[in-house]
C-alpha cells in the first residue's frame, strides 16, 4: 500500500513537467508580431533549470518508490509475510482436521464391527453398550467431518488471500517500474530542453539536427535469433547442449552481433525464483572453448555477419542437482554494433520448459517451442553477472535493450506472472 501511494505521488508531478509551451492557441496582441509573441512566451533559462530540477526530483522519488515496491514484493513472496504465515497455519489446521476425521471414521468402523460381532449369548447390557458406542462414534465422526469442512474452507480462503497479496504486490511493482520510466522520460525531456536553450543562447545551434540521432540504437526485426535443440523438459543435475542461430536478414553487414540468452525459473509454488541454479556457457567457431555468461557479458560474439548470412553459437546449460522442480523460460534475443557507431537489436523470444527434480525420468522430450515475441526486452542480468550493456565491448552504452533496471526486480516480476498463470489454471480445473 505504501509503495502504491508513493508511485501515485510520483507519477502525478511527472505529467506536469512538460517544458514545451503550448503555442497553438496563442494570439499576438495589437501591434505585436507573431515572432515577438512567441519570443515572450518562450521559457527562460531559469524556468527551464527549475523544470529540470523538478524533473530530477520526481525521477529520484520514482526510483525510491520502485525500490520500496520491490522490497514490498520480496516480502510478500516470503514465508514471513502475514498472509503466508496465515495460509500455512490454516493448511496445518486443515491437515490436522483431516487426520482427526480419519481417526473418527476408523473408530466408527471399529464400533460397528464390534456390534456386529457380538455373540448370541451377549447380555442386554452388553448389546446396549455396543449400540451406544456406535452412536457416540457416529456423532464424533459427524463432528469431525464438520470440523474438516470448516478447516478446508478456511485454508482455501487463506491460500487465495495469500495469492491475492502476492499478485497485488507484483502489480504495485509493475506500476512503480512504469512510473520510473515515465519520470525518466520527463527528466530527459527537461534536460534536453535546457541544453538546447543554452546552446541557442551561446550561438551554438546552427539549426542542423541531422546528427542528433547519430549512434542511437534502433529495433531491427531483420536480425533473428532462434534457439535450436533446447529441450522442453530439463532435469536438475543435468547438462544441456543446444545452440542459437543468428541470422542477418538485413541488406547490410553487421560488424558485430551479440546474442543474448537468459534462463529464468521458479519452483512449483510459482513464487520462489531459482535462477541461481543455472550456469550458462557459450562457444563459437572463433572461440571454441567454453566461456561463462557472466559479468555483464553476452553469449558470445559474431564479427562480422554479412547480409543474408547466419552463424551458430553453441550453448551449454548446467543445472545444479539441488534445483527444485518448477517451471522456466529461456529468453533469447540479439544485439548488433557497427563500426560507425550505429547499433540496435531484436526483441526477445520466450521458450518455456519444465524443470524436473534430480533423478527424474522425463521420457521422450521434444524441443521447446518459441513462444511470443515481446516488444520489450527483459532487464535481467546474464547468468551469474550484472546488468548487461555494451560497455564491456567498448560500444555505445545507450543500447536500450539491456540498459534497464536491476535484473532481480524483473526476474521477480516474471515470478508474479507465474502466480497469475497458476491461479488461472487452478480455477479452470
Amino acid at each position: 500500500m505504501l509503495a502504491t501511494a508513493v508511485v501515485t505521488a510520483v507519477t502525478t508531478p511527472a505529467v506536469l513537467l512538460t517544458v514545451t509551451p503550448a503555442f497553438a492557441d496563442a494570439r499576438p496582441t495589437a501591434g505585436q508580431s507573431a515572432a515577438q509573441q512567441a519570443a515572450e512566451d518562450k521559457p527562460t533559462i531559469e524556468e527551464l533549470e527549475a523544470a529540470a530540477a523538478e524533473a530530477q526530483k520526481a525521477y529520484d522519488a520514482a526510483v525510491a518508490a520502485e525500490k520500496a515496491a520491490k522490497e514490498a514484493f520480496d516480502f510478500a513472496c516470503s514465508d514471513e509475510a502475514p498472509h503466508a504465515v496465515a495460509a500455512k497455519a490454516a493448511a496445518d489446521e486443515a491437515a490436522a482436521a483431516k487426520t482427526a476425521k480419519e481417526a473418527a471414521d476408523q473408530a466408527l468402523a471399529d464400533a460397528q464391527t464390534e456390534l456386529a460381532e457380538l455373540p448370541e449369548t451377549a447380555t442386554e447390557e452388553e448389546s446396549a453398550a455396543a449400540e451406544k458406542k456406535v452412536a457416540d462414534a457416529e456423532a464424533a465422526a459427524d463432528a469431525a467431518e464438520a470440523a474438516k469442512s470448516a478447516a478446508d474452507e478456511k485454508a482455501k480462503k487463506a491460500a487465495t488471500d495469500a495469492d491475492n497479496a502476492r499478485v497485488g504486490a507484483g502489480q504495485a511493482l509493475t506500476k512503480a517500474e512504469k512510473a520510473t520510466a515515465e519520470a525518466l522520460k520527463a527528466k530527459e525531456a527537461a534536460d534536453k530542453a535546457l541544453a538546447d536553450a543554452k546552446a541557442e543562447e551561446d550561438g551554438d545551434d546552427d539549426g542542423d539536427d541531422s546528427g542528433d540521432d547519430e549512434g542511437a540504437c534502433v529495433p531491427e526485426n531483420g536480425l533473428t535469433t532462434v534457439a535450436q535443440g533446447l529441450p522442453s523438459k530439463i532435469v536438475a543435475g543435468s547438462t544441456v547442449d543446444f545452440s542459437v542461430r543468428v541470422t542477418n536478414g538485413t541488406d547490410k553487414t553487421l560488424d558485430e552481433v551479440l546474442p543474448f540468452v537468459y534462463f529464468h525459473a521458479t519452483d512449483k509454488s510459482g513464487y520462489n525464483v531459482i535462477d541461481e541454479y543455472f550456469d550458462l556457457q557459450w562457444s563459437t567457431k572463433n572461440s571454441p572453448g567454453w566461456n561463462d555468461v557472466a559479468d555483464g557479458e553476452y553469449a558470445g560474439s559474431i564479427s562480422p555477419l554479412k547480409a543474408g548470412a547466419h552463424a551458430d553459437v553453441k550453448l551449454r546449460l548446467k543445472v545444479d542437482a539441488k534445483a527444485p522442480a518448477g517451471e522456466g523460460m529461456a529468453f533469447v534475443a540479439g544485439d548488433y554494433v557497427n563500426d560507425d557507431g550505429t547499433c540496435g537489436g531484436n526483441f526477445f523470444t520466450e521458450y518455456e520448459f519444465d524443470l524436473l527434480a534430480a533423478g527424474s525420468k522425463p521420457g521422450k522430450v521434444d524441443d521447446a517451442k518459441p513462444g511470443k515475441t515481446s516488444k520489450t526486452r527483459p532487464a535481467v542480468v546474464p547468468q551469474g553477472g550484472t546488468t548487461g550493456t555494451l560497455a564491456n565491448t567498448g560500444a555505445d552504452t545507450a543500447l536500450p535493450q539491456l540498459a534497464a533496471a536491476a535484473g532481480a526486480a524483473v526476474a521477480l516480476g516474471a515470478g508474479a506472472v507465474f502466480v497469475v498463470r497458476r491461479r488461472k489454471a487452478g480455477s479452470a480445473s
